[in-house]
């Protein structure tokens, strides 16, 4: 097994030397191969010179890329995951709050048979109110929209496959919903409990926004895992019903006209329905339009709309191809 760690770094100069040390007290008992590759996100302070040190120590065990600008965490996860060559990536922040024990725990969950092993920081040591709350609430809605049952989205630490990895493009703030991709994928998913320390140098780089942009993400997300090979069903959908909608307005106006002599053309509700059979009408023209995108998407590119973990041939097969 080789092992690649992968760190994305932003203005943490004071954590690494202690990050690195640990990270070798850690990897070195279990005598697997293993490498680091921090990804400088666009650091204001010394971190930069800081990792070339680093690497310049260790030459066999580090890697360094470095960003022109800061991108932000997501980018610098997807960096990382690009420049290792493990085939079990392990992702984990570089501030010192995750725990480099803890990973030969998520490789034993991964020997089990589990293609991604999530951390829990079942005792967090943050703001309860800035970080902990939004947090939990963040990671309830999640679980509940996806039907990916995590307690901690957010906890960077985690361990996947190569395999899984290499079917997810990451974007915006979509590094914590990697176990959403990779259970779309067919990945077998798990979690543990880990260890979380309170941050001894610098200071978090993230506040209460980042809420609101995972909700936000949470919606492509759901679009995706629900909608992006048929999305004629979502906007079909919400064309019919508004048509329908509409069609019981038209058909409640004419009953009120019949039996209470009311105008249709002066209510206010007839322009409504006429709105709300257009604005249906629209969505279905638009649901066709998406399928056309999508099915030009997968055919262009020889896409497929499916991932293969193995095949298994007969025996027969096997031979022949030996042969030839």
């Amino acid at each position: 097994m080789n092992l690649s760690i992968v760190v994305p770094v932003y203005n943490e100069e004071k954590n690494l030397p202690e990050l690195y040390e640990r990270l070798e007290d850690a990897l070195r008992p279990l005598g697997h191969p293993w490498d680091v590759t921090f990804v400088d996100d666009g650091s204001r302070d010394k971190s930069l010179e800081v990792l070339k040190a680093l690497q310049a120590a260790n030459p066999d065990k580090v890697r360094v890329v470095e960003f022109r600008r800061n991108y932000g965490q997501t980018a610098a996860i997807s960096a990382g995951i690009d420049h290792s060559k493990g085939d079990v990536v392990i992702l984990m922040d570089a501030d010192l709050q995750n725990d480099p024990a803890d990973i030969p725990l998520l490789l034993s969950k991964l020997d089990e048979g589990y293609d991604v092993v999530s951390g829990w920081r079942k005792d967090r040591q943050d703001n309860k109110l800035t970080r902990n709350l939004p947090s939990n609430l963040a990671n309830g809605l999640i679980s509940r929209s996806t039907g990916v049952k995590l307690h901690d989205y957010g906890c960077t630490l985690k361990a996947y496959r190569r395999e899984i990895l290499d079917n997810v493009k990451l974007y915006g703030e979509m590094h914590r919903f990697i176990p959403v991709y990779a259970y779309e994928a067919g990945g077998k998913i798990t979690e543990v409990v880990v260890r979380h320390h309170p941050r001894k140098h610098g200071k978090a780089n993230y506040g209460l926004e980042r809420t609101f942009k995972v909700v936000l993400d949470l919606i492509t997300v759901k679009f995706l895992m629900a909608f992006s090979k048929k999305p004629i069903y979502l906007f079909g959908g919400v064309g019919l019903g508004l048509m329908l909608i509409s069609l019981g307005l038209f058909i409640w106006l004419a009953v009120r006209r019949i039996v209470a002599e009311i105008s249709v053309l002066g209510s206010p509700w007839f322009q409504i329905s006429i709105m709300m059979f257009i604005l249906g009408f629209l969505a279905i023209l638009l649901g066709l339009i998406a399928e056309l995108v999508m099915r030009t998407y997968y055919e262009s590119q020889d896409k497929k709309t499916y991932t293969v973990k193995q095949v298994i041939e007969p025996v027969q097969a096997a031979r022949m191809r030996k042969i030839a």
